[in-house]
């Protein structure tokens, strides 16, 4: 379980492929304080630490994964959000954030505003009832918050620490992210779903 609320970036730099699944050494200023077995957030997507190495960590990715995440397209060099997972004891500062990504949306615009950035995304038809105006969603496992939404579309707008301090500084037209849908939203569809 996550906040949303990136600690660190780190970069990939290798990759494996083993069979159908994928391998990544990342280095990072958290690899220190990580340890074997811990869950991790790459770009939203919670991956387990299988080794570390120095300023090194290791995780595996497997098919199902690199099918519904954008992971199938990263390479050495691509720079990478990190959270560890959330401690129950402290604030929560972004929403509840599983780290299990629902889709990818690719970005269909980007424009530098006078001292902060916006985004627009484009996200598959199915999950239109998921997103709503001023609602939660987590892009690349950052917290943040929708607005412009309409059928498949939604904007976020970024402050300067953000784009400072996580991967979105990398997000240009036509890239594509991971996305997480807010989970109450989802209990909430399912609870109307079986309603019927």
């Amino acid at each position: 379980m996550f906040t949303g609320i990136v600690e660190r970036t780190g970069k990939i730099i290798s990759i494996e492929k083993i069979g159908s699944n994928a391998s990544f050494w990342m280095e990072s200023p958290l690899a220190s304080e990580l340890k074997v077995d811990q869950s991790l957030s790459h770009d939203g997507i919670c991956l387990t630490v299988e080794a570390i190495e120095g300023q090194r960590h290791k995780v595996t990715a497997i098919e199902e994964t690199l099918r519904k995440t954008n992971l199938g397209g990263w390479e050495t060099g691509k720079i990478v959000n990190l959270e560890r997972c959330m401690v129950m004891n402290g604030r929560l500062d972004g929403h509840i954030v599983q780290g299990h990504v629902d889709a990818t949306a690719t970005c269909i615009d980007y424009q530098e505003l006078a001292g902060s950035w916006e985004y627009r995304f484009e996200f598959p038809d199915g999950f239109a009832h998921l997103v709503i105006e001023k609602g939660s969603i987590a892009v690349n496992g950052t917290s943040l918050t929708c607005f412009k939404v309409d059928k498949n579309h939604f904007s976020i707008a970024i402050i300067p620490y953000t784009f400072e301090n996580t991967s979105i500084q990398q997000v240009k037209k036509g890239s594509i992210v991971n996305i997480e849908f807010d989970i109450l939203g989802k209990y909430v569809q399912r609870w109307m779903q079986l309603k019927d």
